[in-house]
């Protein structure tokens, strides 16, 4: 059971904290995307993008950590479009981590526990910008910012 509780912990000290604060299936796909990708196209910040673009096929963003999606599959138009090499400035705008695709009840859902006032009074597009707004306060709080 130690020998367990260590290896998760290990697992964890590689991964940007928000992930590190997930669960361990949000830190295992981080975690195999990034190897992939570097193993393809090197340490660094590409690497890393194609590692998030994993993630959130899977899990949303929820304040400062990852939750697993009702359903698998991109998060947003960008995710949808993939990242020819170099036509980043050609890409729709990403929603940072938060599920776009979902449905307004479940968007409504997440603003209420991101401590969002009075969702149900929110278009989709302001809930989605609004998540995304609380969802950077909290991570930056779990920073200590």
């Amino acid at each position: 059971m130690v020998d367990k509780h260590r290896e998760a912990e290990k697992m964890r000290d590689d991964v940007p904290a928000t992930i590190a604060r997930s669960d361990d299936k949000a830190v295992r796909t981080y975690k195999k995307a990034l190897d992939s990708a570097e193993d393809t196209y090197g340490p660094g910040e590409r690497a890393h993008r194609v590692a998030y673009a994993a993630l959130k096929h899977t899990h949303e963003k929820v304040g400062d950590h990852w939750e697993p999606k009702e359903r698998w599959g991109p998060s947003d138009e960008r995710a949808e479009q993939g990242g020819a090499p170099g036509a980043v400035e050609h890409l729709a705008p990403t929603a940072q981590g938060v599920d776009a695709r979902a449905s307004k009840g479940h968007l409504e859902d997440v603003a209420t526990r991101v401590g969002i006032e009075h969702p149900e009074k929110l278009h989709k597009a302001e809930l989605i910008d609004a998540i995304e707004k609380a969802n950077a306060r909290e991570t930056r709080r779990s920073r200590g910012q």
